[in-house]
């Protein structure tokens, strides 16, 4: 029986996977079509795990790795990772952050923009020959100059604080206790957040702890001129509340990068042109998504050299 160092339970994509396996003994249960369940003793030796965001970690995985050390992931949200079951066992467990805060933070400006100029739907409008006249496309949000609020004044949170300033808006922010030294108002309250932004980003964690924070009471503040961003978790937005008060008028507009239920057709938002979607691509470009890779690497090289991870998860206070 070989004993493996590294257990791959998601594929990077092939450049990684070659180089992860040139130098560990590595176990790739994503090749099997029954995952772990087609693999027992050869579990028991790995000292490291490989996976994404999107493939997760679970207490039944770290029950089926006993001598497992630390777990990578490929991503920066860790709500499909079992952290406390991390914590109980004593793994490490790291993620990629910092190098996607960029991209993510552009995504959600695009949304931004495309929601209150318009852009989608004036896609649509001249691609299907509706453009007859100036003058008849309907009038269109400013942005520059205007509130920007933010959920979550993360890495994410900040590099999109940071392009508000390029826009000449004032920024403000909640979240569970108030950032030192940050150049942004503090607001304690969500509600009392919205009811002051034009604009309200959502980029905080996701999880149990922050399920349906984006709730009626919120949507009502941000009002029918409010527009609502969500590059974070779909999770964190109740949508039947959102698509109820995208609706009636009672909010002005949405742009959304992540949705409850995913991948979905989303058919409920089509008749809404006041709404751009995108497909959970916050990340995707081949730029920020070899650099992830790269950092999932560099933890592992780093913990097989020093016992140490690159980018550790703070787990208690994650959990």
């Amino acid at each position: 029986m070989t004993l493996y160092d590294v257990v791959q339970v998601a594929s990077l994509g092939q450049g990684f996977d070659e180089r992860l396996a040139a130098r560990y003994r590595v176990l790739q249960t994503w090749q099997s079509p029954r995952g772990l369940a087609g693999f027992g003793d050869e579990l028991k030796s790995v000292r490291v795990a490989v996976t994404s965001v999107r493939h997760g970690f679970t207490q039944a995985m770290f029950e089926a790795m006993p001598a497992l050390q630390a777990v990578c992931s490929w991503g920066v949200g860790h709500d499909t990772l079992d952290l406390a079951a991390a914590a109980d066992r004593g793994v490490a467990v790291s993620t990629t952050p910092g190098v996607l805060d960029d991209c993510v933070a552009d995504l959600a400006w695009a949304l931004l923009l495309s929601t209150a100029r318009r852009t989608a739907e004036g896609d649509r409008y001249v691609k299907t020959g509706q453009w007859r006249a100036l003058g008849q496309f309907p009038l269109t949000t400013k942005v520059s100059g205007k509130r920007l609020g933010i959920l979550g004044l993360g890495r994410i949170g900040e590099a999109i604080a940071r392009r508000g300033t390029g826009f000449d808006m004032a920024v403000r922010y909640h979240s569970r206790t108030p950032r030192q030294g940050v150049p942004y108002g503090y607001e304690a309250s969500l509600v009392a957040l919205a009811g002051w932004s034009d604009f309200l980003v959502v980029a905080c964690v996701g999880g149990a702890a922050t399920r349906h924070l984006v709730n009626a009471p919120v949507l009502r503040a941000l009002g029918p001129r409010g527009i609502l961003i969500n590059i974070a978790r779909g999770s964190v937005v109740d949508q039947a509340a959102l698509l109820s008060a995208l609706r009636s008028g009672e909010l002005g507009g949405a742009g959304l990068d992540v949705l409850e239920q995913e991948p979905a057709p989303a058919t409920e938002f089509a008749a809404l042109d006041q709404v751009s979607l995108m497909p959970h691509v916050g990340s995707a470009t081949r730029e920020t998504r070899e650099a992830m890779s790269e950092l999932v690497l560099d933890n592992v090289i780093a913990f097989m050299q020093s016992g140490k991870l690159l980018t550790p998860i703070a787990l208690r206070e994650s959990s």
